[in-house]
């Protein structure tokens, strides 16, 4: 039974467990016009019964459960599609704390919350998966119009003075001029992360074990900091990254083309030992906008808006980078969001705001 109906069905089990005399004078006492036909009865808000042959209302009768993850980025999309929601539909909304398990396993056995704004489906195979099966979810749109989140990049002044390093794979030609000869720093995760294994294959499968020195910070504050540190003195430098994310808002880096993603290759790059490693791409992920089934089959209005709600991933960086200011919240970069960039949501509400 879907969210809005079991509304209905609520209420009618309410009156039925009254017992049939109280229902009964619930019909008696009803008023009567000049013809002698019934008066339709207030509610207890004033307002006139809604008609039961009215379509539903946009969000249905029941308020719209918004999952709020954990991390900032799917914090801001929950409060920005809640004010969306509420403004552009007249919709009831809440929001509600989730994680990706939880929030995975309660949409495919409860169809509760409605929505997952930013649902990393690879993370949770086995419950999304699971939750698909059983129809009780589905995805409505990639979160973001990219798939690819991780790579490696050089600062906007390195792309400039070198317009023809633009790939990976131009590494090995263009590093030798970048440095006077020297060896350019290679700024990659912490070592106990598996991105820095994988870069360190890469490295070699490049060939750029000469030509780079390797820098594993010991945790995501020094990484930030040495890129920063780098490219405040107008260093060259490589470094590994991921998107969405602030730091590459706040500064001008270029994404280099990784080539290709090649699955046995990616295997190899992610162990410690592979012999001979070769070109990949990291492996994209799956990112969607989840909603319960419901949805799509009850307030169709609802899950047309989702269905064009994927975002760039730029755009994020550069929410992402307003939340770093002092005393920003998640709240109001949402509300300046909302009050500011019409250009990007106005196709997602499209046609269908009433």
């Amino acid at each position: 039974m879907t969210a809005w109906r079991w509304g209905g069905a609520m209420l009618v089990l309410a009156a039925l467990a009254a017992g049939p005399a109280q229902a009964q004078i619930t019909v008696l006492d009803q008023a009567q016009d000049a013809a002698g036909q019934p008066v339709p009865a207030e509610t207890e808000a004033g307002a006139a019964p809604v008609d039961p042959d009215a379509p539903p209302p946009p969000c249905g009768i029941q308020p719209f459960n918004i999952a709020r993850m954990s991390w900032p980025s799917a914090e801001l999309l929950a409060e920005i599609h809640a004010r969306l929601l509420a403004r552009e539909f007249g919709c009831e909304v809440r929001v509600t704390p989730g994680d990706l398990a939880a929030t995975g396993s309660s949409m495919g056995s409860t169809g509760q919350p409605a929505v997952a704004p930013e649902m990393w489906t690879t993370r949770v195979a086995e419950v999304w998966n699971a939750g698909v099966e059983a129809q009780m979810l589905r995805p409505a749109t990639p979160t973001y119009v990219e798939s690819q989140f991780e790579g490696w990049y050089i600062p906007d002044y390195v792309a400039a003075a070198h317009t023809e390093l633009t790939t990976a794979a131009g590494l090995a030609a263009a590093l030798p001029t970048l440095n006077a000869g020297a060896k350019v720093r290679f700024i990659s995760c912490p070592i106990d992360w598996g991105c820095s294994l994988i870069n360190r294959n890469l490295i070699a499968a490049y060939g750029l074990s000469g030509l780079v020195d390797i820098v594993e910070p010991a945790n995501r504050f020094e990484m930030d900091t040495l890129i920063a540190e780098a490219v405040g003195k107008s260093e060259p430098v490589l470094f590994y990254y991921w998107q969405p994310n602030a730091v590459l808002a706040q500064f001008s880096f270029l994404a280099l083309d990784m080539g290709a993603y090649e699955e046995e290759a990616a295997k190899c790059l992610a162990r410690l030992a592979c012999p001979t490693p070769v070109p990949s791409a990291f492996p994209a992920e799956s990112v969607v906008v989840a909603l319960s089934e419901w949805v799509f089959t009850d307030i169709p209005t609802i899950a047309a808006y989702f269905q064009r709600t994927s975002l760039p991933l730029r755009e994020m960086d550069v929410l992402l980078a307003q939340l770093n200011e002092p005393g920003a919240t998640v709240e109001g970069i949402a509300d300046k969001f909302v009050a500011e960039r019409e250009d990007i949501w106005r196709a997602w509400v499209g046609a269908g705001a009433p």
